[in-house]
């Protein structure tokens, strides 16, 4: 999906002093967060990340952001600041990576051993920058300060960005729980010492801008966890968000007090925890884990499995188990938990996994019936206590679809930032902080890049709309032989169907329609093969239409003698 911006036209040239921004994911959008700065002629990166396909992407694998804007510019680009490692933040790295590797990855430790991990199967070899918060580092004319935040991943920073042009506060995800599993708390305080320093431009996470209140600490989540394990009679199987390392922390901490095995099952959830323990972030007791491979000789009451495939991803281990389509078999009296939030979208997909464990007699635990995930992003009574202590000049909200963008930015103007500094962008537009004042002043190609297989880019919008009527309606085949010097019909037409419902028999009634329309065109002296499959396809479509109210693919083939 492209976003054209009619009314804006390409950005005039950045004006001295001037610092741009442009989002090209992120916006409009939960997923492929990437913001582009630049000042003076270089380039920042602030994430870069992937979004999941919706059932109307068949066949679609991952979502990148469209790097067209920057292809030529690449050797201007100074670095890629990762906020964090979940996958809506650096699963497209990889790609970019691609086009030029030394673009230096700047992160903390665990965001920097989660893409370093994930960049060996690519077989890039990544220059890395590591940083703590608190600390400052430059990068060309960008003097950038970290700053802890509390997500529901360890590491998660914020970055203030600074250059002549002012100073920008890019919060990352984050949230304020008071009393995180880790300890870490989100540093509210160096928040304040930026506002009096005077941030020229907030950009900040929307995700829960529309939930009010403050979200729920991390920490009650884990008597839940205990009691769900606690209480069930069999196996215990957990799904999660391979990267979310304090919940697996709980399931395994709840799995030893209760004299269970824990294994991990899924390559991504393997290879995160295993690269999270080495690190020091997830504390394993001695002889919990067991080989995945192995887990079903034992006794059902004995096990906790840890999986992937809490948002319903088709490939994803537990949506296989529901399938029977994976080597572990749910089984009646087994206890799934649903460990996370449903991602906007995902609805769907996640419900037909439920119905499916359920089908198997699994009991289901989710956030629908049990208190058994807190969202890692920060609601309305939160954002607003960042937006006061803050007290930035210019607001641009970011990270959501665009009712989150817009409850933020209502969010904003409560706190007194006036609505001409407060911008709302999607994906694309161009936003200029120019002697303090921030606005929109054009609009760059944004649009989706697929990754289909071992194939990037090469599958458009047109593709998936074939793909959507082949699965929606099926297709009508029609072969016909002419004569290509008078383009009269010298076999069939034969005709084959597939998944488009219509009887074969019924075809007959339409042979003599298509002889006909050829005929006629042949009498016109039409010998033009485009323009006789255009009239076999006119032909078929019309009488299935009218026939059957249906609009299947029709392919013509036309095979000149």
């Amino acid at each position: 999906m492209s976003h054209p911006h009619p009314e804006l036209g390409s950005p005039p040239p950045l004006p001295q002093g001037g610092l741009r921004i442009i989002a090209l994911g992120g916006l409009g959008e939960i997923g492929r967060n990437m913001a582009v700065f630049e000042y003076d002629g270089r380039l920042l990166i602030v994430d870069c990340g992937v979004l999941f396909p919706d059932p109307e992407q068949p066949g679609v694998d991952l979502i990148l952001p469209d790097f067209d804007y920057i292809r030529d510019r690449l050797d201007d680009v100074e670095a890629i600041v990762l906020t964090h490692a979940h996958e809506d933040h650096i699963g497209a790295v990889p790609y970019l990576l691609r086009e030029r590797r030394d673009i230096p990855l700047v992160g903390s430790r665990l965001t920097l051993a989660f893409i370093e991990a994930k960049l060996t199967e690519h077989r890039i070899q990544p220059v890395k920058h590591q940083v703590v918060e608190g600390e400052r580092h430059t990068f060309g004319p960008f003097d950038l300060e970290f700053f802890a935040v509390n997500h529901s991943i360890p590491d998660a920073v914020a970055v203030a960005i600074r250059t002549p042009a002012g100073i920008v506060l890019h919060t990352g995800d984050f949230r304020m729980d008071q009393l995180p599993s880790d300890g870490r708390l989100t540093d509210l305080g160096g928040f304040a010492r930026l506002g009096s320093e005077g941030v020229d431009l907030l950009m900040s996470d929307s995700t829960n801008a529309e939930v009010p209140g403050f979200v729920t600490s991390e920490r009650e989540i884990g008597p839940v966890i205990d009691e769900v394990i606690r209480t069930s009679s069999k196996r215990v199987i957990v799904a999660s968000f391979a990267s979310h390392v304090h919940r697996v922390q709980q399931v395994m901490d709840a799995a030893a007090r209760h004299g269970r095995k824990v294994a991990l099952i899924g390559r991504s959830m393997v290879r995160n925890m295993g690269v999270a323990r080495d690190l020091g972030y997830l504390h394993v007791p001695p002889d919990l884990i067991v080989d995945g491979r192995e887990i079903e000789g034992w006794p059902p009451e004995d096990v906790v499995l840890i999986c992937t495939g809490s948002q319903g991803e088709p490939m994803a281990a537990l949506s296989r188990m529901a399938n029977r389509d994976h080597p572990i078999r749910v089984a009646e009296g087994d206890t799934v938990l649903l460990a996370s939030s449903l991602v906007p979208g995902n609805e769907t997909a996640v419900n037909k996994v439920i119905n499916g464990l359920t089908r198997w007699g699994a009991r289901v635990v989710h956030k629908g019936n049990a208190k058994v995930h807190v969202s890692g992003h920060a609601a309305a009574g939160e954002l607003l206590y960042v937006l006061n202590l803050v007290r930035p000049s210019n607001f641009m909200p970011v990270h959501g679809e665009w009712r989150h963008l817009r409850a933020h930015a209502k969010l904003a103007a409560l706190t007194g930032v006036p609505d001409d500094n407060i911008v709302i962008a999607e994906d694309g537009v161009v936003v200029d902080l120019v002697d303090g004042q921030a606005k929109i002043t054009g609009a760059v190609q944004a649009g989706y890049v697929y990754v289909d297989g071992s194939s990037v880019g090469e599958i458009t919008d047109v593709s998936l709309k074939d793909r959507r009527i082949l699965g929606d309606e099926g297709f009508v085949s029609v072969v016909v032989v002419v004569d290509s010097t008078t383009g009269k019909v010298t076999a069939g037409p034969e005709i084959h169907a597939r998944g488009s419902g219509i009887d074969p028999t019924a075809f007959e009634d339409i042979i003599p329609q298509i002889e006909k329309a050829l005929q006629d065109r042949a009498a016109d002296g039409v010998v033009d093969m485009q323009q006789i499959r255009q009239v076999v396809r006119r032909t078929v479509g019309r009488w299935v239409s009218d026939t059957y109210r249906r609009r299947p693919m029709i392919i013509p083939v036309v095979v000149e003698v």
